[in-house]
Parts: C-alpha cells; sequence; structure tokens
C-alpha cells in the first residue's frame, strides 16, 4: 500500500511538473506573448493608440537621459511655487514681479483692483490662468487656443515666464519630477539640473575671437582659465553650485529610483562667459559623484549660437584634456532645413563628436544634411556612441516628425539610440507618450523596444556598478510587465448578452 501510495505520489508530480513550466521557459512564454501583442497593436494602417499607451504607461523604461529639470516641471506647478516664493504674477503680461516693493504695492491694493496676483488668485481667475498655462507651456498650441508665435519662439520663450520660480523650490521640485517617474515604471533620470556659474572678461572675449589658429586659441583660453583659478568669487560661485545639487538631492534616491545631474552650459553669450562657465561644469563634475557629466543648451539656430558653434567645440576639446574623464553630452544638430542657410546644417554633429569628443549626441535632427553623414554615422556606430531622440520636443520645434525624422537612418545604419522626453513638462507629454509615438510611427519589434529601454541604463553616465544595479532591477520589471501581458485579453471581449424580460 505504501509503495502504490509513494507510486501514485510520483505519478501525481511528474504530471504536474509537464504542465508547470520551468522558471526561465516561462519567461520565454512571457517575453514572446508580449511581442504578440506590441506586434498586434502596431499592425495595420491605423495603430491602436489607447492600447500602445497603456501598454507603454506599465511597460518598464530604464531612463531619460535628455531631460531639462526647468523645461519638466508643469507650469501649473511653478504656479503653486509662486506664494511659497513671497511672488506674483502680473495677469496683463503674464511674467513674475520679483520687485519687492512692487508686490507689497499690489498687497496692500483690493482684490479688484490688484494687477499682479497670487497663486490662489491666479487659480480663481479662469482666464488668467488659462492665458498663463498657454504662455508658460505649449498648451492649446495645436488647437489654436492663443495668438501664437511660431513654435520654436514658443517653446524657448517659455523659460522666461517660469524662470523666476524655476530658480527656486528644487528639492520639491525634483520630487515631484521622482513621484511622476515612479509612476510611469521611469528608473532613471539623468536631468541638465542648472546653468554652470559665469565670468565675463572682455579681453578674453577678444583674445578667443580673434585667434589666428587652434595655438593662439589654446593660448588664449590657457589664460582664461588660469585667472579663473585663482579668481576667489569664481572658486566661491563653483562651491556653492556643487553644494546646492548635494542639498537638494535630499530624499531623491531610493530603491525604485534614481537621479543624477548634468551641469551646463548657455551657447548665447560672449566667448568667456561661455568658457568660464565650461570651465566651471567640468571642475563641478570632477567634484561631484551627482554631476555626472556637461552639456551645451540655447537655440541652435540663433546668431551667437552659429557664430560661435566651433569655437565651442574647440573649447570643449581643450577641457577634456584639463580634465579627460568628464563625459559630455551635447546637444548638436537641433536644426531644420529653414532654420539656417544650408551651409550651417553641413556640420554640428560632426564636430560635436570629432572636435569636442561627445559621449552621446543630443536631438541630432539635421543629419540628412551633414556633409559626412555617412561616416557620421559609422563612427557613433562602432564607437557606441548614442543619440538621444525626442520626438515630441522635434516635432513642436523644429516640424520634423514621421519618415522626415532622422530615427529612420540612425535605425538603419545601425546607430544606437535613447529614447527621452526633452522639456516635457513645456510641451506637455511624458516618456511613455514619446515611447507610443515611436512605436505607432516606426513600427519596430518588441525585442527593438525592450533594447532601447535597457540602452537607457547603458548609456547612462553612471559608474559599472550602478549600472549593474539599475540593470537588474530592470530585468525584474520586465518580468512582472511580461507576466502581466501575457494574461491580458488578445480580442475585445464578448458583450454581455441582455437579459430577457418576462413575458406579460
Amino acid at each position: 500500500m505504501i509503495r502504490k501510495t509513494s507510486s501514485l505520489l510520483i505519478a501525481l508530480a511528474l504530471a504536474a511538473n509537464a504542465y508547470a513550466a520551468p522558471p526561465a521557459a516561462k519567461s520565454k512564454a512571457n517575453e514572446a506573448a508580449t511581442a504578440r501583442h506590441l506586434a498586434g497593436l502596431i499592425a495595420g494602417a491605423e495603430p491602436k493608440l489607447s492600447e500602445l499607451t497603456l501598454f507603454f504607461s506599465q511597460m518598464p523604461k530604464g531612463a531619460d537621459l535628455h531631460h531639462h529639470y526647468s523645461g519638466s516641471v508643469y507650469a501649473e506647478q511653478y504656479v503653486d511655487f509662486l506664494d511659497k516664493q513671497g511672488l506674483c504674477v502680473n495677469k496683463q503680461t503674464y511674467r513674475i514681479e520679483t520687485d519687492k516693493a512692487v508686490i507689497a504695492a499690489q498687497r496692500a491694493l483690493p482684490a479688484a483692483e490688484r494687477t499682479c496676483l497670487s497663486s490662489a488668485e491666479v487659480l480663481a481667475d479662469d482666464f488668467t490662468y488659462r492665458e498663463l498655462l498657454q504662455r508658460w507651456s505649449s498648451k492649446d498650441f495645436d488647437n489654436h487656443g492663443a495668438i501664437q508665435p511660431p513654435p520654436d519662439r514658443q517653446f524657448f520663450q517659455t523659460f522666461g515666464f517660469f524662470g523666476p520660480v524655476s530658480n527656486d523650490n528644487f528639492n520639491e521640485g525634483l520630487l515631484e519630477l521622482k513621484k511622476r517617474a515612479i509612476a510611469e515604471n521611469v528608473g532613471y533620470i539623468e536631468t541638465m539640473f542648472k546653468l554652470a556659474p559665469m565670468t565675463g572678461n572682455s579681453d578674453a572675449d577678444t583674445a578667443m575671437w580673434k585667434a589666428r589658429d587652434d595655438a593662439a586659441l589654446t593660448a588664449a583660453m590657457r589664460g582664461w582659465m588660469e585667472k579663473l583659478d585663482k579668481d576667489p568669487a569664481f572658486n566661491k560661485g563653483l562651491d556653492d553650485y556643487v553644494e546646492r545639487i548635494k542639498t537638494n538631492h535630499a530624499n531623491i534616491d531610493d530603491e525604485q529610483f534614481t537621479m543624477r545631474y548634468q551641469a551646463y552650459v548657455l551657447r548665447l553669450v560672449n566667448p568667456s562667459l561661455v568658457f568660464s562657465s565650461m570651465l566651471a561644469a567640468f571642475k563641478a563634475s570632477s567634484q561631484s559623484d551627482l554631476i555626472v557629466g556637461v552639456n551645451i543648451v540655447g537655440q541652435e539656430s540663433l546668431a551667437p549660437s552659429m557664430r560661435d558653434y566651433e569655437l565651442h567645440m574647440k573649447m570643449f576639446r581643450f577641457l577634456k584634456t584639463q580634465y579627460p574623464t568628464v563625459k559630455l553630452a551635447l546637444h548638436a544638430g537641433e536644426l531644420a532645413l529653414g532654420d539656417v542657410p544650408p551651409e550651417g546644417l553641413k556640420f554640428h554633429i560632426e564636430q560635436a563628436l570629432n572636435v569636442a569628443g561627445a559621449d552621446r549626441i543630443g536631438h541630432g535632427i539635421d543629419l540628412a544634411h551633414e556633409s559626412n553623414a555617412i561616416a557620421i554615422m559609422k563612427t557613433m556606430r562602432e564607437k557606441d556612441i548614442p543619440v538621444e531622440i525626442n520626438l515630441t520636443s522635434n516635432a513642436f520645434i523644429s516640424g520634423i516628425k514621421g519618415a522626415n525624422h532622422p530615427v529612420t537612418l540612425y535605425r538603419k545604419f545601425g546607430v544606437p539610440y535613447v529614447i527621452s522626453t526633452d522639456d516635457a513638462g513645456v510641451t506637455r507629454h511624458n516618456l511613455s507618450q514619446e515611447y507610443t509615438l515611436f512605436a505607432s510611427r516606426y513600427q519596430p519589434s518588441y525585442a527593438e523596444i525592450k533594447k532601447v529601454s535597457y540602452n537607457g541604463v547603458r548609456y547612462a553616465f553612471l559608474p559599472q556598478q550602478e549600472k549593474q544595479r539599475l540593470t537588474r532591477q530592470l530585468d525584474e520589471r520586465f518580468a512582472r510587465f511580461e507576466a502581466q501581458v501575457a494574461s491580458w485579453p488578445s480580442q475585445p471581449a464578448a458583450m454581455p448578452s441582455k437579459a430577457r424580460q418576462p413575458a406579460r
């Protein structure tokens, strides 16, 4: 009897094992089911956008690597910051008043007579609130709800409106971005946080502008660097900058989420200012583990940017010789035909790679116009230098989208890429929407989408140990996600039949 019972138990166990696949096999089955599910959503002439939105909202996303802090905070939150900083917003110009005397005088007036409103007063005045959102972001732009400037001007002008409140309440803003990232399953953000401090010098401007060759330019940069190194005010500004990032990073990292920062430089000012800010950025990145890289920002098509583009790339090259371990993620080639004369589209990505030594390229949308486009892609593929793809931003600012977006070229030539948001608060979207746009427009396989998500970690400017930790975390998140998707219905559920009415 005992032998029969044992045999029965063994038989039952073998039968159970026949139906319970090993974990690895089950994981592969879930991955295959997820791939089939995505393929069904993007098949045909009209992708299933609502279902894609659900899919990508749930899908783990390794990182958002092209991300501007001030442009990622939504305008609604900046309105809340007005009272925290004791400021008000002019309901006629929609600009923030920072003069304390003017603010005090406004506060003394009866509410009906005030033209400068507090947070609560803005929220209570629907007309002013709607108009403000249209100027502080792209809200209602596509349905023409406002008298509009051109989209590129609309985009870049927003920073002038909310600038006074974006320069404070940093920790609260960062915590809001963290909360939003966790809600859409983003594990890591690398944000361009604040402009590195700068100092001007007219003699240094002249020396750099008029340098007759690279040797003279190097001498001019070295001379200005040596003066800055000895300048107490410059060094105090640098120390304050590093400390500000450390202080405002409080309570950001945890087991669910990690954030790091890029110091950045503004390309729209004179050379001495650009160089001093760039030097501060390199120094800051060398001094703090929280500051993982350096970038350069500012509308690339404006006159100062075009005039000094090559000079800026040579500044980066020079400072890389002084700080060789500092990583560079450079905005380059954020230009479309018509933004500048045709010759202005020929060299920006190439110089960012081959002169400045960029480790990542931001935007890169003028690729097809570059003189050495094929060589650029070969270099990026062979040196494993990714491009940061920002679909919503490129469509809004430059009108580059669909088949006209060079992501089609980067993919065809095997250039690594990541998908990122740029300024999600200004253009009012999120990373899940970027993946939805990408999948609906370009019909990638699930394997490609999954690789792009992992690329966010692979190309992050983080130590290898941190990348390994984030990769293990992403593995676990994808295993849970794919198990979930495998249980989703592949076809619409049948509608319940209507209960038959009793005969009368």
